[in-house]
Parts: C-alpha cells; structure tokens; sequence
C-alpha cells in the first residue's frame, strides 16, 4: 500500500501507483505552464496557490476514473489541469469574498496584494483554462461551461439564502451540490470520457463526483470548526466569521428552534454578533466543538460518501474501482 498524491489516497497496485503518480507529475508541470505570464506579477500571483500545494483532489479524480478506458489518452492531463485552474480561480474569488486571511497555509492573495488583483488573478486563470478546454473539443466546453453556471448559482444562492419556508438544510446541500459538486462531477467525467470510456462509466462517474463532491464539502465544513490551521490550511472557523452558514450551524439552529435548549439559544445569539474578537470567537469554537451539532455533520459526511461509494457499484472490480472506495473513506477520515 503505497500513499499517493497531497490528499494521500493509499494505492495497493503498483501499476495504477505510477499511472497516478505520473499523471499528476504532468499535471503539476501543465499547472505551472499555464499560470505563466509575460508579466512577472502576473506569473507571481497566478502561482501564488499552484506553489502553496494543496490536494489535487480533483486531478486525482481525473486519473483514477481515466482508468476504465485509455489512461494514456491525450485529452486526460489537459482536462486535469483545467478543472484545478477553474478550482484555483474560485479560491481566489472566495477569499475576496470571505475576507480571508490564509490559504494552503500561506496568506491568502487578497491579504498579501489587495482584493482587485485578487479577483483579476482569479479572471486570469478562468482564462487560461478556457483556452486549454478550447483545445479539448465542444463537448468539453460544454460541460465545463454548464458546471461553471452551476458553480455561480450555488454561490449566489448561498448569499440569497433560503426562500422563506424552505428548509435551511435541504438549501444548503442544494447550494454545495452546485459550489462544489458541480465541478468535482466534471473531473470524473473528463476522466472517464477522455480516455474513452463507455458511456454508462461516464455517468457513473460523474454522479460518484457530485456525491463525493457534498461529502468533500461537509468534511470542510467540520473541519472549519474542529480542526486547527495547521490541519486545514486556514484559520479554523472562518466561515463562521464571515456569517457563512455551514452544515454544524444549520443543525445547532434547528436544535434550538426544536428544544428551546438556553444554552443554544446563547450559542447561536453568539454566531449571530460580531465574531472579530479573537477571544469571542474562539469560545464559539469551543462550544461547537462538543455540540451535537458537529457530530450531526459528520453522520450527514458519511452517508454522502456511501452514497458515492454505493454508485460505483455497477462497475467492474479493479483497483481503480478500489481506489475510488478509498476516497470515500479518506475523506470522510478528514471530518473525523
């Protein structure tokens, strides 16, 4: 069993290893190729987060649902490469919007150079990407556009919220199914359709994605709450600084509303002021951190990434079926 890639999915065959390990080697270089600028500043913002690392979740989807056809198809590293652009992007707008501090363990581009060239940074890698999908054909550009679309309607109805009566919770996995889901599907639909593989393995896949994606998302949402910086690569708890509404949130909200429980009552009047203080803020944290509520959005973490698992069932035994399994696993490890 070998551990491959920064989000550390173990591989126990030797030949799908290297095919992975080699394929993301390429991604890297085909990443750096396209964040590169006749402009230094440009090249230096564009590869602020390239270099700061990460996990590649989404190119090592790529690379294992490429497996159930030809691995070695040419569309494969490109079509890698442009969904962690399109990702990247997105980290660059999200911190601007957050108000972010740190990113990937680094200060985040908007702290270290201002929002605008934040969010032009980020226009300039949505850029790069279209290019790289021009090349990859209609149907590739299709479907990035339309998980792009879905990307901006989940983030626009996040900041809208819930219409009235609509049940917060079932809201916000509609929101991340379109956030997050949305362009994780992509990567194991560029994978399974670059290499050619049958259409049935490429719906399969892609609907593994998107469950798999809300899974990825809830585990971040956990994290947000009950790791610290160093596990997460950003200040615990900025989302719930922002105001944002995450999965722990919604459950201590419902709770409250439920039993009328004083203490959660409190704790959500807490969410509900300023949490600039360092100190308030990290009571906040400490009170959500024994919650029910955390434990909550760990079931709900789990029970997507076995409905993600229990997708690929149709598909043949093999270790790339096997190594799909494991992401399941990995990540609902990451929520603990």
């Amino acid at each position: 069993m070998t551990v491959v890639g920064p989000f550390g999915l173990s591989v126990r065959d030797q030949a799908l290893e290297a095919d992975v390990q080699a394929g993301l080697a390429a991604v890297e270089e085909g990443l750096l190729e396209a964040t590169k600028s006749g402009v230094p500043f440009i090249t230096e913002a564009a590869q602020h987060l390239v270099q700061a690392g990460g996990k590649r979740f989404r190119p090592l989807l790529v690379m294992l649902s490429a497996q159930f056809g030809d691995p070695y198809a040419p569309g494969i590293v490109p079509s890698a490469v442009v969904v962690e652009l399109t990702h990247l992007a997105t980290l660059y707008h999200d911190d601007v919007m957050d108000e972010a501090e740190v990113r990937r363990g680094v200060d985040s581009a908007n702290a270290r150079w201002g929002n605008s060239v934040a969010v032009l940074t980020g226009d300039f890698l949505f850029s790069r990407a279209s290019r790289i999908l021009a090349d990859l054909g209609p149907e590739a550009v299709r479907i990035q556009a339309e998980a792009f679309e879905r990307l901006v309607t989940g983030q626009i109805l996040e900041t809208a919220g819930p219409r009235d009566g609509r049940d917060p919770i079932e809201h916000y996995l509609d929101v991340i199914a379109g956030k997050t889901g949305s362009l994780i599907a992509v990567s194991g639909r560029y994978g399974a359709m670059m290499s050619g593989a049958d259409e049935r393995v490429v719906e399969i896949l892609t609907h593994y994605g998107e469950r798999l994606g809300v899974a990825f998302q809830l585990a971040d949402d956990v994290l947000d709450i009950a790791s610290d910086s160093h596990e997460s690569g950003k200040t615990p708890g900025t989302d719930l600084r922002e105001g944002i509404p995450t999965l722990p949130v919604l459950h201590l909200r419902a709770a409250a509303e439920a039993t009328g429980s004083p203490e959660d009552l409190e704790l959500c009047a807490m969410l509900e002021g300023d949490l600039g203080d360092d100190a308030v803020l990290a009571e906040v944290l400490r009170r959500l951190r024994v919650h029910p509520a955390l434990e909550q959005a760990r079931r709900d973490t789990v029970r997507f990434a076995q409905e993600a698992r229990a997708t690929l069932a149709p598909l043949p035994d093999c270790p790339a079926k096997a190594a799909l399994e494991e992401l399941c696993d990995a990540v609902v490890h990451r929520a603990g």
